[in-house]
């Protein structure tokens, strides 16, 4: 697996530390300790202290960190720690509305996932996907759907996320950063609907998705990994390109560019 590849990314509650060593032996390209939505207010303090002694233990896995937002009064207290752990290796930054919030994080010194879950954030989207330490962009449905008082499960919530995704997948490439991740599907019991969300998401262009359960795992990385007639293909393609040094040639009787050429390199780097 590539280094910048993140076909997955789950989930843990940082009150839960018996569950990262199950999250990594799930086969999640990252596992992310949350100090956000799965702690109470009055609980902050303890997930930290959690988080902390499981790092300690364990310094030689690498976990992602959700922190709580800019505005909250646990932010700075979460961005400390994370900034102490050696073992942090990226932050996630819910609730992101503008590129201050983000050039604060940016401080810690780690790869950066900010998430977008607002109209002020989607409109800020450019300048949050400038600041240096983004690694790659995110949005969450539930907080974007209460903010534009959208009624989920319905034609059209699915029409106004998928102008998010739009969106995101636009900033994302045109700022240079990493093709982003969709966003949690709640019911992790539905793998059939899981399976047809992720292979939307992959057509659109997403790297991956957030994940909230090892079940989800599986039938991600299935979706994300390429089909074997496609890696045949990409193989023959780059073989021919290398070979010959030829940028428009034909191939099983269809002319082969540079835009293939580059789609063909992409799809054997899903295998590394």
């Amino acid at each position: 697996m590539s280094a910048i590849s993140m076909r997955s990314a789950l989930f843990v509650p940082a009150l839960r530390p018996d569950r990262i060593p199950k999250a990594f032996a799930s086969g999640a390209d990252a596992v992310i300790v949350d100090l956000e939505d799965t702690v109470a207010p009055e609980s902050k303090a303890q997930a930290r202290q959690s988080l902390a002694r499981y790092a300690d233990a364990h310094p030689g896995q690498p976990l992602w960190v959700r922190i709580n937002d800019a505005t909250t009064p646990w932010f700075e207290d979460d961005l400390a720690l994370c900034r102490s752990l050696a073992s942090v290796a990226g932050i996630m930054l819910p609730k992101a509305q503008a590129a201050e919030q983000v050039y604060l994080v940016s401080g810690a010194g780690k790869p950066l996932i900010p998430v977008v879950e607002s109209a002020a954030g989607l409109r800020a989207l450019d300048s949050i996907a400038r600041v240096s330490s983004v690694a790659r962009l995110s949005f969450g449905m539930l907080d974007i759907m209460v903010d534009f008082g959208t009624r989920p499960g319905t034609d059209a919530a699915r029409m106004m996320l998928d102008q998010v995704r739009f969106r995101v997948l636009e900033v994302s490439r045109s700022q240079g950063i990493g093709a982003p991740l969709d966003g949690v599907q709640a019911d992790f019991t539905d793998l059939d609907a899981l399976r047809v969300s992720a292979s939307f998401a992959r057509d659109l262009g997403f790297a991956g998705m957030l994940c909230i359960h090892p079940a989800q795992i599986p039938v991600v990385h299935g979706v994300y990994r390429p089909l074997p007639e496609e890696i045949d293909w990409a193989r023959r393609v780059i073989a021919h390109a290398d070979t010959t040094g030829d940028y428009a040639f034909r191939l099983d009787g269809s002319m082969v560019d540079l835009p293939l050429i580059e789609r063909a390199r992409r799809i054997l780097e899903q295998m590394t």
